[in-house]
């Protein structure tokens, strides 16, 4: 009986977790994160290469998420990471203020002629000062 009530309770973690993937993959299609960055560096032809990577990368990071293995990369190998980690999720933004329109938006309700650029990379130093407290002084 207890084996069944585990078990069980095994079937529906994994499928949640199956759902909540297939949910974010679908998103990250949705917005053209990955045939954007094809398109804009020549690379089209690798796109499948690119889907699979990203599959891979999420699959294993949610693995050493939940099991909470240590990784011992050094300051060079975070340095690598964080990155990659950023470029990531700096298209990911991107392109989602580009699917959204938000910043031609912006402009037409606030009849702004210049300063589009700083406001965008305010806001990209905004998001940047915050993970850094988040990450670093209130953790």
């Amino acid at each position: 009986m207890i084996f069944c009530k585990y078990g069980l309770l095994i079937i529906i973690g994994v499928m949640a977790g199956f759902v909540v993937a297939a949910g974010i993959f679908a998103f990250i299609t949705l917005i053209g994160v990955l045939t954007r960055l094809a398109s804009r560096t020549n690379t089209a032809d690798r796109i499948l290469l690119y889907e699979d990577v990203v599959v891979l990368g999420a699959s294993i990071g949610n693995i050493i998420f939940l099991f909470e293995i240590k990784i011992p990369l050094g300051t060079l190998g975070l340095i690598i990471f964080g990155l990659f980690s950023g470029s990531f999720i700096g298209c990911l933004a991107v392109a989602l203020a580009e699917v959204l329109k938000v910043f031609p938006v912006l402009t037409n309700r606030l009849k702004l002629k210049i300063g589009i650029p700083v406001i965008v990379l305010s806001l990209a130093i905004g998001k940047g000062i915050g993970a850094f407290y988040q990450l670093f002084i209130k953790g």
